[in-house]
């Protein structure tokens, strides 16, 4: 019954955008295709039905108007999508193209961690800068805490090779199913490996910080304890 009673709060916030999201990404483009395919062949046709993704996502960076680390990310992704569709090829070759915005922003993610710098910090500050821009300075304020340096570490590798494995699996299928099929099958592909990496990214930030409050509690109780020992040595 909590389950349920924590899933329905949940449903009126975030339900009409889910059923957006999913209308404009997964159900528009196979529709587009299908009805287009006849008339204007397999490859125009896959180049239309990836239309509404790419309008839908430009309507909504224009819509925030806000120009950081989560926004960038996803104009970068929107071009180079737009770039995928350049130069022709079969369509298959389109679709492989395309799994080279996952590979490219796997590889951003990859290349910040390997110059100490890691991404997930910079999305989770514009993501608090954009619900809470109050506890951004407690945010920051952590920046240089070896634990959680640690943690975001962890996290941008996990999304790096998180989302290069997905490239691989959607490129194999890509080869192996029919153009519409992989329009059915490659969105819950995507869909599920962001949905899994989310999650793993909520359990671990919630282990973190109980591991971070015991780490605390335990290191103040060793502060009373020397304080204690130098008051009777004295």
């Amino acid at each position: 019954m909590s389950i349920i009673a924590k899933a329905v709060p949940f449903i009126r916030e975030r339900g009409a955008g889910i059923a957006t999201e999913a209308l404009v990404n997964f159900v528009l483009p196979l529709l587009i295709f299908d009805f287009a395919k006849p008339r204007l062949g397999e490859v125009n046709a896959l180049i239309a039905s990836s239309g509404p993704p790419i309008v839908w996502s430009l309507i909504e960076f224009a819509r925030k108007r806000r120009v950081d680390a989560l926004s960038i990310l996803v104009l970068t992704g929107i071009a180079l999508s737009l770039l995928a569709f350049l130069g022709g090829g079969s369509a298959r070759f389109l679709q492989l193209r395309e799994k080279l915005v996952t590979v490219t922003i796997g590889l951003v993610f990859l290349g910040s961690a390997a110059i100490g710098r890691p991404l997930i910090y910079q999305l989770a500050r514009a993501t608090i800068m954009r619900r809470s821009p109050g506890e951004v300075a407690e945010f920051e304020s952590l920046r240089d805490n070896v634990h959680f340096r640690r943690v975001m570490m962890i996290m941008t590798l996990v999304w790096g090779f998180g989302l290069l494995a997905e490239a691989a699996v959607s490129a194999a299928l890509v080869l192996s199913l029919s153009v519409h099929n992989y329009l059915i099958v490659g969105p819950i592909v995507g869909y599920g490996t962001m949905g899994a990496l989310s999650l793993w990214t909520w359990w671990y930030a919630r282990e973190s910080r109980r591991k971070g409050r015991a780490r605390a509690s335990a290191e103040a109780a060793l502060k009373a304890t020397a304080d204690r020992s130098s008051v009777q040595a004295s």
